[in-house]
């Protein structure tokens, strides 16, 4: 099983199969590696393992057999190289950045992301003299224009976070490696079952596996997926000291996770896009976020990026902040809660909760008005999840 060449294969195969390493124990199953240290057998072998002579486990800090089965996997879904887990997602965003910049370079952001990935940006990696311009994720003058001679990385979320923005990852990746940077998307969103940014040009993928690598709202762990010498080179350091490390058990569940992600992941999306389509026929509804509808501005872009639309849908209501939490509170169903990815449908305002402590200035800008409802469509039935809103929008 070790030498099986995994790259050939199809994603749903590569979900359940990469990766694992069956022990002399013979087992089907993944095993929990709930250890801290390891065993030399020698002097010798020890200081060899240390210096890294001669590979093999060191320490569950960075060597862990459950967490290497998850990276394996995960890397051969996303057809990268290598991958690093990590402790969450924001934690990956943050190992990229340590392990890759230093004082004096800039990076270009897009707007419209997490509002902890620009308070990370803007507030922490300032300290250490890294500068972050942001500019419209869909505009691609916007990027031209801001790119500079110390442009060390261009980051994106695709589809972006709440509004469900597209970015066509190809022009932005023939930017950055014109100007001798790296583009880093989030993929949080899609997961590589429904989009592949390095197939498209990037050079790093993001994820928060809190989210649908997990997919049932267990653990919270992240991962960066790339080249291995990169990421080599620059990020696995920066976890082998600075400890933004993933538990095994949170690997092993991740694992299962993984196993399903196809499955889930397209039927997440047939549910977002009959949602998504119910909303717009909602006369208290102003706009729909979603990139599998005709109307999205992006949409014949996603549709090329992306094999399907996703499982999160943005909306305005009309009535602002009162009108959002109306609709909100009026649900019965719905799990109030900022979270997604996951089997059970979860809702949320995000002016006052994943962006909220950003400013309303920064909160304009970025499209996240007080209307504005997210809902990460779950895998119950359709028209349940529709006959809850319906409550809401009926008041």
């Amino acid at each position: 099983m070790d030498e099986i060449d995994w790259s050939g294969f199809h994603p749903d195969t590569q979900a359940i199969r990469a990766g694992q390493h069956r022990t002399p124990e013979g087992e089907h199953a993944e095993p929990i590696f709930t250890t801290s240290s390891y065993v030399f057998g020698s002097a010798a072998e020890a200081a060899a393992r240390f210096s890294g002579q001669v590979p093999g486990n060191i320490y569950s800090r960075f060597t862990n057999p459950t967490v290497r089965t998850f990276e394996e996997r995960l890397a051969a879904l996303e057809g990268g190289e290598r991958c690093i887990a990590v402790a969450s997602g924001m934690a990956a965003i943050a190992s990229l950045a340590f392990g890759l910049l230093k004082a004096g370079d800039h990076v270009l952001c897009s707007r419209g992301v997490f509002g902890n990935t620009v308070l990370l940006f803007q507030n922490y990696l300032a300290k250490f003299g890294v500068e972050t311009t942001f500019v419209d994720l869909t505009d691609a003058a916007a990027w031209a224009a801001a790119i500079r001679p110390a442009t060390r990385l261009l980051f994106v979320e695709t589809p972006s976070n709440p509004l469900t923005e597209i970015a066509d990852i190809p022009r932005l990746a023939d930017l950055a490696h014109r100007h001798g940077a790296l583009l880093a998307v989030d993929n949080c969103f899609c997961t590589p079952a429904l989009q592949k940014p390095l197939a498209l040009g990037a050079d790093i993928i993001i994820h928060s596996a809190t989210k649908y690598l997990d997919g049932q709202g267990r653990c919270v762990g992240g991962a960066i997926v790339g080249e291995r010498e990169l990421l080599d080179r620059h990020v696995y350091p920066f976890l082998r000291t600075g400890g933004p490390t993933m538990s095994p058990f949170n690997a092993w569940v991740f694992l299962k996770g993984l196993e399903t992600l196809g499955l889930r992941m397209r039927a997440h999306s047939d549910n977002a896009l009959a949602l998504a389509t119910w909303l717009e026929r909602q006369a208290v509804v102003e706009r729909v976020n979603y990139p599998g509808l005709p109307s999205h501005p992006q949409h014949a872009l996603a549709m090329r990026q992306q094999t399907a639309g996703g499982g999160i849908v943005s909306f305005e209501v009309r009535g602002g902040r009162e009108a959002a939490w109306r609709v909100i509170d009026a649900t019965r169903l719905l799990s109030i809660t900022a979270n997604l990815g996951d089997v059970k449908t979860t809702i949320t305002h995000p002016a006052t909760t994943t962006h909220g402590r950003l400013t309303a200035d920064e909160r304009e800008a970025a499209g996240i008005r007080e209307g504005l409802i997210r809902i990460a469509v779950g895998l119950e039935h359709i028209d349940d999840i529709r006959a809850d809103l319906q409550r809401g929008l009926d008041g």
